[in-house]
């Protein structure tokens, strides 16, 4: 079994990448078991749904200039 380090890693690069079928079954497999590795990847995918909304809303508004009153 991987260690918790090895599965974050992994947690990580797949929001980057597709992961092998044997790196989705260890994670499968580990985060069964561990729920720190398991909150880790919601959290992951917490952060990055945050920022795809983030993208999404600020490519919707107008480019705004702060004032420099004085």
């Amino acid at each position: 079994m991987k260690k918790c380090r090895d599965i974050t890693r992994l947690l990580s690069e797949a929001q980057e990448r597709e992961l092998t079928p044997s790196e989705r079954i260890s994670v499968k497999l580990h985060t069964l078991i561990c729920s720190g590795c398991r909150n880790f990847g919601s959290q992951v995918d917490i952060l990055r749904r945050i920022s795809r909304a983030y993208v999404r809303g600020a490519a919707d508004e107008p480019q705004r200039e702060e004032d420099s009153g004085g």
